[in-house]
Parts: C-alpha cells; structure tokens; sequence
C-alpha cells in the first residue's frame, strides 16, 4: 500500500530535499508541498494525505496550531513532526497538539520513512535523540533503574497497566511491549486499550503527553 505524504517546511531547500528523498522510496508518495501552517491546513482541506511531516517553528501559522487543526479536522491524517528542536517544551506541545511521532533532522531517509509507515499505522514514533528525553522525564531525573512512579502518578492504572503505559512512552509498539513483559501481542493490546479508557485519551501520542504533562 501506497502511504501519501504532504511536506511542510518553511525552507524551500529543506522541503525540495524531502520531496526528492522520499520519492525514491517506492511506498511513499509525496502529494504536496506546504510552507507553513497555513498552506498545511489548506492543502489538507483540499486532499487529505495520509501523513504530514510537519515543521515546528514557521511564520505565520506554527507547526503546533497547524497539527491540532489538521488532527482535529482530519482524525484519519498522522501528523509526523520534523525538525531542529528537541527541547522537552517543543516535544510536549508537539504531542499535545496531537503529533504522532517527533524527529529531529539528522534523521536519515530510512528513518524517516520507517516513521512515517509507523505513525501512519496509528504507532507513536519517536528518534534516539526525542526517545532519550523522554526516559529522561519517565526517570524524573533518577536512574534509569528506579521505578519511574506511574502508578502514583495514575493511580488507577493496574501495575500490568502501568508497565504498558511506559513502553508507550518509550515508544515501543504492541510487539515490542510484549517481548519485554513476556505477555501475548493480544493481551498487551487489551492492555493498551485499557490505559487509553482510564487515561480519557485516544492515541498513543496522547498517552505520551499525558506522561509528560
């Protein structure tokens, strides 16, 4: 299946090198072209796309206001934020602007691609350097080896639940949270959706927020 992509970018070199980049990867198509969040809205308004790869910091109509519009609007459209900063306050609003995945652009092709399949079947993505904060924020600054407090954060969560919830955070799929709990595909998605009804949110980017928040 063919994943359509709009590209938006406030600097024409950057979008011109995505275009052509992800154009030789055969499973992607790129649709259109947008220089900021404005011409974003509008092209999806016009013909939605599977997945926007989109900037964060544009004149004009930000990356932020542009995805929670678009994700508000178009719910079946993932947003796939792009870009320089890699701050906790950028990846936050980011998220809870309703982005399913955040890179940063020293991302190579292949990683971007793999993203843009992954948030487009509905997975949270996140690169090394976006994964490596978020642990950071899961450990509240201790070592990695300490229990990170979900449970005290989100006391309704079952301690199978909370064990889920931080490998969505970590951004880990259904697969992958299985291996490490020793636990079936199925049930881990049983658990999935359990975590999503108690934490009142929809999306695995939105469980991510709600972490960091």
């Amino acid at each position: 299946m063919t994943i359509r992509v709009l590209v938006v970018d406030d600097q024409a070199i950057v979008r011109d090198g995505l275009v052509t980049v992800l154009s030789l990867v055969p499973d992607l198509e790129v649709t259109g072209q947008a220089s900021d969040g404005a011409e974003a809205i509008a092209a999806v308004d016009r013909d939605p796309p599977d997945v926007v790869l989109m900037d964060l910091r544009m004149p004009g109509v930000d990356g932020p206001t542009a995805t929670a519009r678009i994700t508000a609007e178009h719910p079946g459209v993932a947003v796939l934020v792009l870009t320089t900063f890699a701050d906790d306050e950028s990846i936050l609003t980011a998220l809870r602007a309703g982005a399913r995945g955040y890179l940063t652009k020293d991302a190579g092709r292949a990683e971007i691609a793999t993203a843009i399949r992954s948030v487009a079947s509905g997975q949270a993505t996140f690169d090394a350097t976006v994964g490596a904060r978020l642990v950071a924020q899961l450990a509240g600054g201790a070592p990695a080896a300490q229990p990170v407090g979900l449970r005290d954060r989100f006391p309704d969560l079952t301690p199978r639940e909370a064990d889920v919830l931080e490998g969505i955070a970590r951004g880990r799929t259904n697969p992958e949270i299985a291996a490490e709990l020793f636990l079936t595909v199925p049930t881990v998605k049983s658990y999935v959706n359990q975590v999503f009804t108690k934490l009142g949110v929809r999306t695995r980017a939105e469980a991510v927020a709600r972490v960091l928040g």
